[in-house]
């Protein structure tokens, strides 16, 4: 496996081995030991799918409290940009944000530490994403930002003209300059 860190320095980028014969492939994309050895100390506690068709723009997501949640992520089929924005009031990347398109042909998983607020946006008709989840979700912790949020200015590369699909709960996210942070 190879590791990248993205322009946000935690947030990185994983490229697994992937042997391919005439079976098909085989791929390793996790193991403690070697995400330990490149600085991710994780322990996963839950496993999410989500299916989502195309146009459809899931987050920002995260949780506060005594249940933030790391995140490694890939796609299983389809390609989204996976986004994660920067949360830690104290970071010098408080603000920020970095995007990476995943899919299930260039194999690359995200890993999204606590700390940080993570959406994605789907490029294609059908999309499955996996998620591994250091945390379990908890509906009294769970916060979201707004997706349009001015101040972050994310780049979801949506083309014009095209109005992104969203749940009720994502078109009520809070602005950025409201949202609880981590402290």
């Amino acid at each position: 496996m190879k590791f990248y860190p993205t322009k946000i320095p935690e947030v990185i980028v994983i490229e697994p081995e992937v042997y391919i014969d005439h079976r098909g492939f085989f791929m390793e994309t996790y193991q403690k030991k070697v995400f330990g050895d490149n600085n991710i100390k994780c322990d996963f506690v839950q496993t999410n799918h989500s299916h989502s068709r195309k146009n459809v723009l899931r987050g920002l997501h995260y949780q506060i409290g005594e249940h933030p949640q790391g995140k490694l992520v890939r796609v299983t089929s389809g390609m989204v940009l996976d986004v994660a924005v920067d949360i830690r009031k104290n970071s010098p990347t408080f603000g920020k944000w970095t995007g990476t398109i995943i899919s299930s042909t260039n194999k690359k998983l995200v890993w999204i530490p606590r700390g940080f607020a993570h959406g994605f946006y789907t490029l294609d008709k059908n999309v499955d994403l996996v998620y591994y989840l250091t945390d379990c979700y908890s509906s009294k912790e769970e916060r979201c930002i707004i997706w349009n949020d001015k101040t972050l200015a994310i780049n979801w590369r949506i083309p014009v003209g095209v109005k992104p699909i969203l749940s009720e709960k994502d078109l009520e996210g809070k602005l950025f300059v409201n949202a609880e942070v981590f402290k």
